[in-house]
């Protein structure tokens, strides 16, 4: 019977520690192990991972494009976690402080990470653009996540980006690539100029040639404010091929001899304006000359520079300027295609201007004044 006690209590025993191997665990272990649970997912886990990719790479030296781009996302990231987590109102109070810290370490490694390499600083910009790469590669960090995206995030379209109607039309001529490759002393540069910003001035709500006329028309005090022309020489009345030129223009060419240089020519229809322009360039030596001229007059332009400056070459630009000579004294070209070669025109260092029937360009928010 002692024996069968002592098999009896050896078995009770047995089942004493059978029923103590099976207990179940307590409140503050299985909220332990969902803690743990927890850690392991969502964002945070993977933007830990990829943190430490990209400090392992700013350790060796090699922050190549796709670790700048894996830092930036991260930032990105990490920026949207920490919004939501402040936002949040679902979560307990434990809950955002311990998300806000897990972030924080986060955010310790990537300014560890900008240290060793500076350039990725300007990464954390607000401006800096996001690449297609950098949404392809937050999308793809959000998968792997759980993170449910909505149909816009998972397709990455890439947009072109958009061009500058001047750009679009822009050319550069041959015959410009080699006046500006013949240069010893000046490195071509092809690349368009960069536009400027405009500046709001006094006269920005003006017409262009409303206040110019005025000015031409009215002195101070309502005075007259054209100027009196000097009195032409018998070397003012010359022209070539024996041709001669009236009082009012030998006057003009006098006067741009003697040091005058911006005029309006508001002469009737007739009486000889391009001629004088052309002779006022001769004497003031304005070469080369750019002339802005409607598109129907651009070749009697180029006649005119043959029969009033016949030692001077003219050309004119049509189209895309393939037979331009960019050698010319005289370039001659039409409003409708200026804008296509503004960006070359400034490089040839026009040292004067003429621009023809001018109310073309008198009202400035006009595509052609533009």
């Amino acid at each position: 019977m002692a024996r069968s006690g002592q098999g009896q209590s050896g078995q009770g025993k047995a089942t004493g520690r059978k029923q103590t191997s099976a207990r179940k665990p307590s409140q503050r272990q299985s909220a332990q192990r969902r803690s743990r649970g927890a850690d392991d997912a969502g964002v945070i886990p993977v933007l830990a991972r990829a943190v430490r990719e990209v400090e392992g790479a700013a350790e060796r030296g090699k922050v190549g494009p796709t670790n700048r781009t894996k830092f930036q996302v991260i930032a990105l990231l990490m920026r949207e976690e920490r919004a939501k987590a402040k936002t949040d109102k679902e979560l307990t109070e434990a809950e955002r402080t311990e998300t806000l810290k897990r972030l924080d370490g986060v955010a310790t490694i990537l300014a560890k990470t900008a240290a060793r390499d500076t350039s990725l600083i300007q990464l954390l910009a607000e401006e800096t653009a996001v690449t297609d790469a950098a949404r392809t590669l937050r999308r793809d960090m959000l998968i792997a996540a759980g993170v449910e995206l909505s149909p816009d995030e998972l397709l990455i379209v890439k947009e072109p980006e958009p061009v500058a109607a001047a750009a679009e039309r822009a050319v550069v001529p041959q015959s410009v690539i080699a006046r500006q490759l013949s240069n010893p002393f000046l490195a071509p540069d092809f690349s368009q100029t960069v536009k400027a910003v405009p500046v709001a001035r006094r006269l920005a709500n003006w017409e262009l040639l409303e206040p110019l006329f005025r000015a031409f028309e009215y002195g101070s005090g309502g005075n007259v404010a054209s100027m009196e022309l000097p009195e032409p020489t018998a070397t003012d009345r010359k022209v070539p091929g024996g041709l001669e030129l009236f009082h009012h223009q030998a006057e003009f060419v006098a006067s741009a001899r003697a040091g005058h240089r911006s005029y309006l020519l508001a002469d009737e229809p007739g009486l000889g304006k391009t001629a004088q322009a052309l002779l006022a360039a001769q004497v003031t030596n304005s070469y080369p000359l750019l002339v802005v001229v409607p598109n129907v007059v651009k070749m009697n332009w180029a006649r005119e520079v043959e029969l009033w400056t016949p030692k001077r070459s003219a050309t004119v630009i049509h189209g895309s300027g393939e037979n331009l000579d960019a050698f010319a004294d005289v370039v001659i070209v039409n409003y409708d295609v200026l804008d296509r070669h503004i960006g070359w025109l400034g490089t040839l260092g026009f040292k004067g201007m003429v621009v023809d029937e001018a109310h073309f360009i008198k009202n400035r928010d006009s595509q052609r004044s533009k």
